[in-house]
């Protein structure tokens, strides 16, 4: 028999306490390496949105050049025909 009428609760509250500890220890480790990885895809999203940007500076405007490209065409047509 026990020592004392509490000794099996105190037992099982010792076992209980310990893994809820282990518990908590593993979802700290958990976080923390959700945490690094959200940090990593952070990091890598901003690299990619920094060379986005740099190939949007540097993109050849199409649409601009079209249009000068037209108006020209369109201004050489009208001189020769005024010239003919």
């Amino acid at each position: 028999m026990t020592a004392y009428p509490g000794e099996g609760v105190a037992l099982e509250l010792e076992r209980l306490r310990r893994s809820v500890d282990v518990g908590f220890a593993t979802t700290r480790g958990d976080l923390a390496l959700l945490l690094q990885r959200a940090d990593q895809t952070d990091k890598t999203l901003s690299d990619h949105e920094d060379r986005l940007d740099a190939l949007e500076r540097t993109r050849w405007p199409l649409p601009s050049l079209a249009a000068v490209v037209s108006c020209t065409a369109l201004a050489v047509t009208l001189w020769e025909a005024a010239g003919r």
